[in-house]
């Protein structure tokens, strides 16, 4: 029998949504361990919250964190990045997920040279305490250009150290049939099908997905109508219910039928972590979340869409034998 596959959840997730209380975090981690759902926490670091608890939590609820993460600003983040990494190696992590805007502190467009200056930093941090950088590919980051990522693996490839990236399809996915979505990464309305799926699987041919998220969307959802991102604009699509939301807890009308282009990238995905498991990830954090351009505003369970989610994981992983 094909063992069981690694997944964890983005403890984000562990709500039923923002129209309720959020649970405490001791709260969320019963709820992760009483699951059975979860081999593993993936937790981002929050600059405002006191991080020392989270080590006894570890322990208490005998539910590791085994991905760490955060969003950072080259030119301001540099000294709190090191510190995650510390971090992430003292938990025990393997991966470090970073999110690097494409803004500098200093309100310059970040180079692939600093963006690649940023993850060789983290490197040598991280590399030591076994705590390794993957730089995640998500809107308003470097990467949401999409054609950079190659760019950035070839300098990195000059200094003999291999790109790390962390694939999320829902980040690509839900451009296709968007035109505002497409421009806003280069690339032309005609032949998103077909372009978008290139990218991710020559991200996957060359070894450098080292870490995976799984989030539903669907194509062409101009926008998540129920919450703003900032005043006057709303939120970005980029969740979709995984599963049937009750009436009225959905900004737009659901079809099943919709996921099936996210749902055969990640497919992909799988097939590529069975006949390769030397090069390529062998976890994947489920990321159903709140907030603006994901689940905000909603009033379907999020938990549920994860625990969906996760159990549809393991059934096609197990379809490899």
């Amino acid at each position: 029998m094909q063992p069981k596959l690694p997944i964890g959840i983005n403890l984000d997730g562990v709500l039923h949504h923002d129209g309720l209380p959020t649970p405490d975090a001791a709260t969320r981690f019963a709820w992760v361990r009483d699951s059975s759902a979860f081999a593993y926490i993936e937790k981002n670091h929050n600059p405002a919250e006191d991080f020392a608890p989270y080590f006894d939590l570890v322990q208490e609820y005998g539910v590791p964190i085994d991905v760490f993460g955060g969003i950072f600003c080259a030119g301001r983040d540099e000294e709190r990045m090191r510190w995650c990494v510390a971090t992430g190696g003292q938990l025990s992590a393997k991966v470090f997920n970073m999110q690097l805007f494409a803004r500098r502190a200093d309100g310059e467009a970040i180079t692939d040279q600093q963006v690649a200056d940023f993850f060789l930093d983290a490197m040598q941090v991280g590399a030591p305490v076994g705590c390794l950088p993957s730089l995640e590919v998500h809107v308003d980051m470097w990467s949401e250009q999409f054609a950079r990522v190659e760019r950035v693996a070839e300098l990195l490839a000059r200094r003999q150290v291999p790109l790390r990236i962390t694939l999320d399809h829902s980040h690509l996915v839900f451009k296709m049939d968007h035109p505002q979505e497409l421009a806003q990464s280069g690339l032309p309305d005609g032949g998103s099908h077909d372009v978008l799926p290139a990218f991710y699987r020559q991200w996957l041919n060359e070894g450098w997905v080292a870490h995976a998220h799984t989030r539903s969307v669907a194509p062409g959802v101009p926008h998540n109508k129920a919450m703003d991102r900032q005043p006057g604009q709303p939120g970005r699509a980029i969740q979709y219910p995984f599963i049937a939301p009750p009436a009225g807890t959905f900004h737009s009308d659901w079809d099943a039928q919709k996921l099936e282009p996210w749902k055969q990238a990640v497919r992909e995905l799988l097939a590529a972590m069975h006949a390769n498991p030397a090069s390529t990830p062998q976890r994947i954090s489920c990321e159903f979340i709140p907030f603006a351009d994901y689940g905000g505003g909603g009033r379907y369970s999020i938990w549920d869409n994860n625990i969906a989610c996760a159990a549809w994981l393991q059934d096609e992983w197990k379809k490899f034998k």
